[in-house]
């Protein structure tokens, strides 16, 4: 057991017999009562962010979870298949867990698998921008810039962006998976 002095980012906790990160910490001492700790955290499972008030000194059970780095196979049913890097060994893990970022996913793109003491996985981190490329998109048009317009393209994965006006097809652009939005056109 730890406690709120062991507070970092990152760190992972049960906490409402759910696993939550910790995305940010404020140790606060009013000029009365006690201190306590101010902290964000985000639910392992389903990726919600809960703010929370701890007293200080509260115990809290710490959990232990190594990074292991996959490979992403392919796509099998309602699942994805994962290699890992260094045994080879393959895994399907269920698509919930990507948490709608498994359409930015290119064959051969690692992932990051968070996995506890038992070897259960815990959450999946995918990379938080990719590069694909456009395979589908109407032609822009010169002189269509003077508003933020945008025009859906599908790209690589399957998945269908919007993006501005002048992007067009085999162009290489950047996403974020968090999102699904554009970023901006990939350098050369």
């Amino acid at each position: 057991m730890a406690d709120t002095s062991d507070f970092r980012n990152g760190l992972i906790i049960k906490f409402k017999n759910d696993l939550y990160s910790i995305v940010e910490f404020q140790h606060v001492k009013p000029g009365k009562g006690g201190a306590f700790v101010r902290s964000t955290l985000k639910n392992l499972r389903n990726g919600k962010v809960l703010d929370n008030t701890f007293r200080a000194g509260e115990k809290v059970e710490v959990v232990r979870v190594e990074r292991r780095v996959y490979q992403y196979l392919y796509r099998e049913g309602d699942s994805l298949v994962l290699m890992d890097n260094e045994t080879y060994d393959q895994i399907n893990v269920p698509i919930e867990m990507f948490g709608g970022g498994e359409k930015f996913l290119k064959e051969g793109e690692n992932v990051d698998l968070l996995m506890d003491e038992n070897d259960q996985i815990v959450t999946v981190e995918i990379p938080i921008t990719v590069q694909l490329e456009v395979v589908e998109t109407e032609p822009g048009f010169k002189g269509n810039t003077a508003t933020n317009a945008q025009k859906p393209a599908k790209l690589e994965t399957g998945a269908t962006v919007n993006v501005p006006l002048f992007v067009n097809e085999g162009d290489i652009l950047k996403i974020d998976t968090r999102t699904g939005e554009y970023l901006e056109r990939a350098k050369g």
